[in-house]
This record gives C-alpha cells, sequence and structure tokens, in this order.
C-alpha cells in the first residue's frame, strides 16, 4: 500500500548520498525531487529521469526569507516547497507530502520497539486520520530518537500513537487549500506550524510511525555549508524568536544555540470529526504485519511488511 498523496523530496548537493530517495526506493514508494537546475546532470545520472523535477526560478526570486539579506547566501529549503505545494495543486491533489533529502530510514513503533517498515502503509495510514477531520492541516512522524526513550518507558509512561498540535518537521503531508505558503531563511518548518496552530488548525505529530533522520550539520550538502558551518545556529534561533517572540525564546543546549518554543497555547486546537466520518473500532493495522528481516536488514529481528 502505498500514499495517495504525491510525495516530492526537496535536494541540494546531495545527489551522491541521496538518502530519502534510496529510502523510498527501497520499499518501494513512488516519489519525485525537486533540485535546481544546475544539479540536474549529477542526479539524472544516479536516478531516473521522470522523477526529477526542476525548481522554477521564479520561486526562488519571489520567496520571503523574512531577512534583508536578499540573494547573498542560500534561500534555504523554502522555495522549493512552494514550488512542490502548487505543483500539486496545479494536479488536483488535495494534500502532497514534501520530505527532507536526508531521511535514513522509516520505521513503526510496536509496543515500545522501533520496527523498520517494509513498503509505504505508513503512510496512507497518516493520510487516513488526516483526512477524517476538518481542520487538520499538517501531520507528519516523530524523529527515530524518540523511540529510544520510548522503548525504555513505554509501559511505565503509555506512548500516545500521536500528539496534536505541536511541530510538524522533515516529513510533511499538508492539505493543500490552507491559506498559508512556506516563508523563512531559516526555520521554515516551526513557522509554518505556529501559523496555522495560530489560525486554529490542528497539526498532528504520529509516535506511532518514525523517521530516521540524519541530525543537523551531520551530512555534507543541503544548508550545513552555506549556513551552519559559516555562521552556526545563532541566526537560526534568532529568526525563530523574531518571527514568534510570543511563544519564542533561545537557550543554549548540547553546546550551541537553539531555540525553544512553548505549544501549550495551542492545546486548545480541537479535531473536528467530519459528519459523514464514522471510525471503525479496534486496531486497524492497515494489513501490516511483523515478519522477520533477512540478510543485512536484520536490525532486531522484525520488519514491518504488507
Amino acid at each position: 500500500m502505498n500514499p495517495e498523496a504525491p510525495l516530492y523530496i526537496v535536494s541540494k548537493n546531495r545527489a551522491d548520498t541521496r538518502m530519502t530517495s534510496k529510502a523510498l526506493e527501497k520499499i518501494k514508494v513512488p516519489y519525485s525531487i525537486v533540485i535546481e537546475e544546475q544539479e540536474f546532470d549529477d542526479y539524472a545520472a544516479v536516478i531516473d529521469k521522470s522523477k526529477i523535477l526542476v525548481l522554477d526560478k521564479s520561486y526562488q526570486r519571489d520567496y520571503d526569507t523574512f531577512d534583508k539579506l536578499g540573494d547573498s547566501k542560500s534561500k534555504g529549503p523554502g522555495p522549493a516547497r512552494n514550488f512542490v505545494w502548487d505543483h500539486a495543486v496545479a494536479a488536483g491533489h488535495p494534500w502532497h507530502w514534501v520530505m527532507d533529502d536526508n531521511i535514513r530510514r522509516f520505521y513503526r513503533m510496536n509496543k515500545g520497539s522501533r520496527i523498520p517498515v517494509g513498503d509505504g502503509t505508513i503512510f496512507r495510514a497518516m493520510e487516513t486520520f488526516a483526512d477524517r477531520y476538518s481542520n487538520v492541516a499538517m501531520v507528519g512522524p516523530n524523529y527515530h530518537m524518540f523511540g529510544i526513550s520510548a522503548r525504555k518507558s513505554w509501559v511505565k509512561h503509555k506512548i500516545p500513537p500521536f500528539i496534536l498540535n505541536t511541530r510538524i518537521y522533515s516529513c510533511n503531508l499538508i492539505r493543500n487549500d490552507v491559506p498559508f505558503r512556506w516563508r523563512g531563511r531559516y526555520n521554515e518548518d516551526t513557522d509554518l506550524s505556529l501559523r496555522m496552530l495560530k489560525s486554529g488548525w490542528v497539526t498532528v505529530q504520529f509516535n506511532a510511525f518514525l523517521q530516521q533522520k540524519m541530525v543537523t550539520q551531520a551530512l555534507t550538502g543541503g544548508n550545513t555549508e552555506e549556513f551552519y558551518e559559516k555562521e552556526g545556529t545563532y541566526p537560526k534561533s534568532k529568526m525563530q524568536v523574531d518571527m514568534h517572540p510570543d511563544v519564542s525564546r533561545i537557550i543554549w543546549r548540547f553546546g550551541r544555540c537553539h531555540h525553544y518554543v512553548d505549544y501549550k497555547p495551542f492545546a486548545i486546537n480541537k479535531l473536528r470529526r467530519k459528519p459523514d466520518v464514522e471510525i471503525p473500532q479496534g486496531v486497524d493495522n492497515f494489513g501490516m504485519e511483523l515478519k522477520k528481516a533477512k540478510g543485512k536488514d536484520k536490525k532486531g529481528g522484525v520488519e514491518i511488511v504488507l
């Protein structure tokens, strides 16, 4: 089972690693990858050309960076994310997926254990959940680091399958008709989440489904060289506070600047189920089963397949 919404990867300077592309191909999930024109030959040498979309330069020219630096440095992935949003709308899709290009793998959380998935069923499950409600704007899986602590405390803390009204990072399913677009040279994912929440929409972060994303600055390409290697993380955190001073502040953690966001004010945003939707009783695993993994994929002994 694969996602119904089109799935896009936004990529820059990572034709050699193409981590998310490999992860999706391994589980046979179709995707398109958006790149800048000058990198076409590099990507076309390793990816089927039919999967490649070249970014319209007008999206870079017109992008709102939320600063006055203009074209003096990279505008980040926001222009490409707006491009795929409009691409999905033009094709008549009500939702679309957009992913970073440094996701290594996807998991199903099962009783505190992270189980690698064998196909795209988790994406269809998240789509089905989102489409049950009239006011869900964006959903996505939590990071796999969450699964490490969850495994140790599953029984004690009863980790919920999802959390409402928080940030959605790196792997986003977005409702196409919400009145927003990406903005900001940095923190565009946090900013979009907050603007949605401040307007009364609901976001859903799934703990039942996880993504293994490389840590910021751990992989070359993308924004690592243009942003973080030259200037550190302070400008990124400062922009977040400038964008949303009512819920944001700068903190020092893990040897560098981070931004802290208080999402508690948005607990008042409640899910509104569509009147014609009936949710079946019991657990729906969407056909997923636990099976023994084979060969080099054997990690913990099981893998989810359809």
